[in-house]
């Protein structure tokens, strides 16, 4: 019995293991679940036993990816009073995880539109919990633009753009992002 559940243990982690792979490298919206049966050395079958439904899926491969990384840590940066300090501390905290996670990070960005919607909110919630964290500390003058240039500082698109597309650090596109929430109107 307890081989059995060692055995049925590793099938679940080598299928969630399979799914990473390949939603790092196809994108979720191009992972099949023939692919992932066959990355895996499985039938689709099993990974349906393993799995019934795409949440359940998504959601254990979303969980394996997100243990291995370090997470940014809003909780830190919510210790910090000064909403200059705090919008630095933040927009560096999240810079560094996407440039740690690109590749997934891209891939599932761009397929969000086909993750299950429990899956799609998290996300969004997430990143909206960052936004009013960063937000939150700077003076009610200037809302809500302010809010909306904190959301598109905070945005992974945001970080493509500047960092990959245009070449900045981390460092040159925190100080960018700062200067230009600080001149928001209030």
């Amino acid at each position: 019995m307890r081989k059995r559940a060692e055995d049925m243990g590793r099938t679940r982690q080598r299928i969630v293991e399979a799914a990473v792979h390949l939603h790092g490298t196809a994108g979720p919206a191009a992972t099949s679940i023939a692919a992932i049966a066959e990355r895996a050395g499985v039938t689709r079958l099993t990974v349906y036993r393993h799995f019934p439904d795409e949440t359940a899926l998504f959601q254990a491969c979303s969980g394996h990816w997100l243990s291995q990384q370090q997470l940014p840590q809003p909780e830190m940066w919510g210790m910090i009073g000064d909403p200059v300090e705090r919008l630095a501390a933040g927009l560096a905290d999240l810079y560094r995880f996407y440039r740690a996670g690109e590749q997934m990070l891209t891939l599932v960005s761009r397929d969000l539109h086909a993750a299950p919607d429990s899956i799609r909110e998290a996300w969004e919630a997430r990143n909206r919990r960052y936004v009013e964290l960063l937000a939150d500390a700077w003076p009610a003058a200037g809302e809500p633009t302010r809010r909306a240039v904190i959301g598109h500082a905070a945005a992974f698109s945001t970080w493509c753009s500047l960092c990959r597309e245009q070449g900045l650090t981390d460092r040159e596109a925190v100080e960018v992002m700062v200067t230009l929430v600080g001149a928001v109107g209030g």
